[in-house]
């Protein structure tokens, strides 16, 4: 039986991933005493694979298809193809961004102030390529860890560091200079695994999948009985993908109205739709949408 090799990040989006699949239809299992976890689609084998990592095995062929940033796809300069951006994280879906960060009462205001600085990293040399063309010569070093401290206690001038909300660094103490990079989870292929027909369909039902899961998120139906001479006014309160669905009751004075709405909304607009007489309100959470 012919299988694709697929690379799962192991670490902080371990877990987001596999919940990722399972709403998409696949169930992994993971193990921490085991680095292959198991899937049930026998067309499919897992391993875990630290995302910095991914790139490299993707292109290689070790692996056929991957999950990991944008961030390390640039950092490592792997020769792979991006199949299709997918955007979660291990905490929200807010894009993590890469930012300059500097102490409180640093000089530093400015890239172009670490002229002749310290810089501490993970994402070694992306911001090497990033200050050079920037024309500011300075030392970039690889940080193993706990690279706020570093910055807070003075052991570098300036560090780069990946972020969504900024309260971790805030909490130590630093400011944020610039933004450098912003990174979403990206699906990438072997370039020589997409020119495999079968591979190349097996690798388009994932991203169709995981994308139709991803869309579905922060979405619901919301369906009522509305009165016929109030319609217009419902249909009015209601977004959704092209136009309600309208449907007649058996009483004919009535109507069915379904639609999709953004699940952030739903609180607001119950009320609405209730005093505008729309009765039997039912929200549905969604699985998946494919537009």
């Amino acid at each position: 039986m012919s299988q694709i090799k697929l690379g799962i990040p192991k670490g902080s989006l371990e877990q987001a991933t596999i919940q990722l699949f399972a709403q998409a239809g696949w169930e992994i299992r993971a193990s921490s005493r085991n680095y292959f976890p198991t899937i049930d689609d026998p067309e499919i084998r897992c391993a875990l694979v630290r995302a910095q990592e991914m790139g490299t095995y993707v292109a290689s062929g070790v692996l056929d298809l991957g999950l990991t940033g944008l961030d390390w796809i640039l950092e490592t300069g792997a020769d792979v193809e991006e199949v299709c951006e997918l955007v979660y994280s291990k905490s929200s879906d807010q894009p993590a961004r890469w930012v300059l960060v500097v102490p409180q009462d640093s000089p530093v205001q400015r890239v172009e102030d670490l002229e002749g600085k310290r810089v501490a990293t993970e994402l070694v040399q992306f911001t090497r390529r990033y200050l050079a063309e920037r024309g500011v010569n300075a030392s970039v070093e690889f940080s193993w860890g706990a690279t706020e401290g570093k910055a807070a206690e003075g052991l570098v001038d300036a560090i780069v560091e990946i972020t969504e909300t900024g309260s971790t660094i805030r909490a130590h103490g630093l400011r944020i200079v610039t933004e450098l990079l912003r990174t979403h989870t990206r699906l990438i292929a072997n370039r020589g695994a997409l020119a495999d027909p079968w591979k190349r369909a097996k690798i388009d039902q994932l991203a169709l999948l995981l994308q139709a899961a991803l869309n579905a998120r922060h979405k619901v139906v919301l369906s009522m009985n509305v009165p016929s001479g109030s319609l217009d006014t419902v249909v009015g309160m209601l977004p959704s993908l092209h136009a309600p669905t309208v449907n007649h009751l058996y009483d004919r004075a009535w109507v069915a109205v379904e639609t999709v709405v953004d699940s952030r909304q739903v609180r607001d607009l119950i009320p609405r739709l209730r005093a505008a007489g729309a009765e039997g309100i039912l929200e549905y959470a969604l699985r998946k949408i494919v537009p």
